[in-house]
């Protein structure tokens, strides 16, 4: 997951681990090889940086040493992915990227890659095999003469297109993965790679209008997102959109839509939550610095509820990890939890948890709204923040301090089996925070990191 976007499973098969993202293989490592990255990182980073890595063994391994390495190696690639320096750090990216090639038999050669655009058009780059994420956003913004200073404005997202038109938001594409190579690995037609853009705050929309290319791409998102039913509009906004559409009038189109409700929000498969009872059916929608609940309560009633990011004091996305057969290894099944612990009222803090394999992805939307919010706040310049994003990671001032967070309450599953958790670090876009735990019950302070955005308000403002 993020933070590992990973959210990471190794298995052992003939000597060699398997490393998952959401559930399917990204690439199958042997010790020698992480081994060898070890010694990279120390030679360069130092040994006061790096974690501690398994010893190499003279006589074979037991089952039980087996299992053992197992987890310190799982435990060793977390420790190093959380690292603000290490986990952004191009020899690491590149290792992961340079694995996922290989297990994926795929040799580096020109290709031609389809980009779907939200307006359903396809846009078609020349590239290598081996050319990471960010090689192929600007080859597409390059066809698409979108000027290298509104590049950072958008971002690839792996998408999976329904037989109902729907669409389900996977992942955004990350530093660590070979665009080309994700979508070939997943071998079915279902999957596309879409650019959209990856910023929230509509005020930014007029930096992007005020150019040909970046109005025509916000355009056809906010067309499609009216389609798909993402916006929500009445008979007259739906004429008015119409008539406006038939002038060509595409920034007055686009200004109407930034009036409409659910402008410039991703929308999420039908998921559960335990809020306000265990087991609702929930969708879950984010946008305008909040997670959006329609919940279905078990007498069928339906609720409309939202979470402001502000008020979420810290925010976690846990795995229990099925165990699998001995050889299994295309597929992972992970449960995936987005649990995050919100101001309800002045002295009460409450876990909300969302059950979704979409999990990640909501994690994700969280953090990028945070740093939004924490550059707004500081006075710095959104372009500034996006060309970072778009070049790596954004690294706060030394002089920010975490914020002094209330004490946790309990997690909201007791009884939940073997997990990973992953947790926001405010260091950087990715979240970075995962540690490994044998117990829901293990919440120790490095496990959790206090939200830069998150306001204490009195039961007045609530």
């Amino acid at each position: 997951m993020k933070t590992f976007l990973l959210t990471v499973c190794f298995l052992s098969l003939s000597q060699a681990y398997n490393i998952h993202v959401n559930g399917v293989l990204h690439c199958r490592v042997r010790y020698s090889q992480l081994l060898g990255l070890h010694e990279q990182i120390k030679k360069e980073y130092g040994n006061n940086v790096v974690p501690a890595f398994p010893p190499k063994k003279i006589f074979t391994l037991t089952p039980a040493e087996v299992e053992q390495r197992r987890e310190q190696l799982e435990k060793y690639m977390q420790a190093v992915r959380q690292d603000p320096l290490l986990g952004t750090s191009e020899m690491f990216n590149s290792f992961l990227r340079k694995a996922q090639q290989e297990t994926q038999q795929i040799p580096t050669e020109e290709v031609a890659l389809d980009i779907c655009l939200s307006n359903g058009q396809k846009v078609t780059v020349n590239i290598l095999t081996s050319d990471q994420t960010e090689d192929v956003l600007e080859a597409v913004a390059s066809k698409l003469d979108l000027p290298d200073d509104l590049v950072g404005y958008f971002s690839l997202f792996l998408v999976r297109e329904g037989v109902d038109g729907g669409l389900t938001f996977v992942r955004k594409l990350q530093e660590f993965e070979l665009p080309y190579v994700s979508i070939t690995s997943l071998r079915s037609s279902e999957f596309h790679i879409l650019l959209r853009k990856s910023y929230w705050d509509m005020a930014y929309d007029s930096d992007v209008m005020e150019n040909r290319v970046g109005l025509n791409l916000l355009y056809a998102q906010t067309v499609s997102d009216i389609e798909r039913g993402w916006i929500l509009v009445n008979k007259d906004q739906h004429r008015q959109l119409k008539s406006l559409q038939e002038k060509g009038s595409k920034k007055e189109f686009i200004r109407l839509g930034q009036t409409l409700k659910y402008f410039g929000y991703i929308k999420f498969d039908p998921c559960i939550t335990d809020f306000p009872e265990k087991g609702c059916h929930v969708i879950v929608s984010a946008g305008n610095n909040e997670l959006n609940f329609h919940v279905k309560l078990p007498n069928e009633q339906m609720k409309e509820g939202s979470f402001k990011v502000t008020r979420m004091r810290c925010w976690r996305v846990t795995s229990s990890v099925r165990n699998l057969p001995s050889g299994y290894s295309a597929k992972c099944e992970v449960k995936l939890e987005l649990a995050f612990e919100y101001l309800m009222s002045k002295d009460r803090l409450q876990w909300v948890t969302i059950t979704s394999p979409q999990a990640i992805m909501m994690s994700i939307c969280l953090q990028s709204m945070v740093d939004e919010l924490m550059v707004k706040k500081s006075g710095g310049s959104i372009k500034k923040m996006l060309r970072k994003r778009h070049n790596g990671s954004i690294h706060r001032s030394d002089s920010q301090q975490a914020v002094k967070s209330p004490p946790l309450l309990d997690s909201p599953d007791p009884n939940r089996e073997q997990m990973v958790k992953l947790s926001t670090k405010l260091s950087s876009v990715s979240l970075r925070g995962i540690s490994a735990s044998n117990s829901a019950n293990d919440i120790s302070g490095n496990d959790f990191h206090g939200n830069y955005a998150f306001e204490g308000i009195g039961d007045d403002d609530l």
